[in-house]
């Protein structure tokens, strides 16, 4: 078998999570006194920019507003915290296929690893939900926000995960939701296969080695064997100097 490692980003990935950081970005700005409000239109805007408070400071950018650095950082962490609450209380599931298919790899000792651009607080609030405690150590590779310069589509993250794994890219396939996503991990040699988001529904994916619904639609359902044989046959683009 090829495939030796299975990266997975994080949000619109794993789980259906955008709308969550929506509300959260929404009550972090109201209890700071600000009548900004993102809706779902400008919040599909606003994921073109990577990065919670990259996001902010691009806002305040659209609407002239001038805040510190200090008012961004604090507003940021309190979203971040009603973020983890609105996890803890239900609000988001895994997206369909990726229990089975992380259950699996393990079993066939294929490693599973996290390449994402969402902080460390928030990917183990969300895993400790979905998973159970301490689930963030159940990975072989995790690479947050936090660890990068350059997040996503720069392919940093990627670079850093399959070093961290010990392998080739070639060796491994990623599993994204997103364009910024897909250009990252191709940046780095990676296959991928793109499962849309609600979020990203709207982007392109040619670069693509392959696109589903999730992981388990259309019939059949992907899983080892199937990343196996995608890995096998797709030409990803050439890692970036």
């Amino acid at each position: 078998m090829r495939l030796k490692a299975i990266i997975f980003d994080v949000d619109g990935t794993l789980a259906e999570t955008e709308e969550a950081h929506r509300t959260a970005f929404n009550r972090a700005f109201a209890e700071a006194g600000r009548d900004w409000h993102w809706s779902a239109d400008d919040y599909r805007e606003l994921l073109n920019v990577t990065g919670g408070r990259e996001r902010i400071r691009h806002f305040l950018g659209t609407i002239n507003a001038t805040e510190t650095d200090q008012f961004v950082a604090d507003v940021h962490a309190r979203k971040n915290a009603i973020y983890a609450g609105l996890v803890e209380s239900g609000e988001v599931a895994l997206r369909p296929g990726i229990k089975r298919i992380i259950n699996e790899a393990r079993r066939k000792n294929i490693q599973t690893a996290i390449a994402t651009t969402t902080s460390r607080t928030n990917l183990t609030a969300l895993l400790d939900c979905l998973f159970g405690a301490g689930a963030i150590a159940g990975f072989n590779a995790v690479v947050t926000g936090e660890d990068v310069a350059h997040k996503k589509p720069d392919p940093e993250a990627y670079r850093r995960t399959v070093s961290a794994l010990a392998l080739a890219p070639d060796q491994c396939i990623a599993i994204e939701d997103s364009r910024n996503g897909l250009l990252a991990a191709a940046a780095c040699g990676i296959a991928v296969l793109v499962t849309p988001s609600v979020y990203s529904s709207h982007e392109q994916f040619g670069e693509a080695a392959a696109v589903r619904a999730d992981l388990d639609h259309p019939y059949p359902l992907i899983d080892i064997a199937a990343l196996d044989t995608l890995l096998s046959t797709s030409h990803p683009l050439a890692a970036a100097s």
